[in-house]
């Protein structure tokens, strides 16, 4: 499979999760977070899905497009583990939360995902849910909805 068939399956995935997930948050309480803004798309995207919820964004840097800068009482700026930590000061508030960090070496994901999943459970709220294009330990993870191949993107439930 080429790159770019491997990124559009890729991005497929991820919108058709994302709109899955929306729909099963329905009415119930809690923010969305995005963790690892990029160039904002899929924030873009949140935007869109849940604009009666705050989006909280946690990047180390904002080098996304000009529209899709996050309200700055919504950015937090820094690494994700004391992001996340001051995110979880006030008590879980996440019913959805999109992980997107990578740094292209598996094994470094592997250790990242492991490493920030605990801290991610901190922020959510009982039966929230967690995409991911990386495995994250610790979340019950639920099988792939809509037209998504297994192991493309991951879904999880938070406890």
């Amino acid at each position: 499979m080429s790159r770019l068939d491997s990124v559009i399956r890729r991005l497929t995935a991820q919108r058709s999760g994302l709109n899955w997930a929306a729909e099963q948050l329905g009415d119930a309480s809690g923010d969305v977070l995005e963790l690892g803004l990029g160039n904002g798309r899929t924030y873009d995207h949140l935007r869109e899905l849940a604009s009666n919820r705050r989006i909280w964004v946690i990047d180390r840097n904002l080098q996304c497009h000009p529209a899709c800068v996050p309200p700055a009482e919504d950015f937090l700026q820094g690494d994700a583990d004391a992001m996340l930590a001051k995110l979880a000061e006030d008590g879980p508030r996440v019913s959805l939360a999109h992980y997107d960090l990578g740094t292209g070496d598996p094994e470094r994901n592997k250790e990242l995902s492991a490493f920030l999943a605990p801290l991610l459970a901190k922020v959510m709220l009982p039966g929230g849910l967690i995409l991911s294009d990386q495995e994250l330990p610790g979340f019950e993870q639920l099988p792939e909805p809509c037209d998504i191949p297994p192991g493309r993107y991951m879904f999880y439930r938070a406890a």
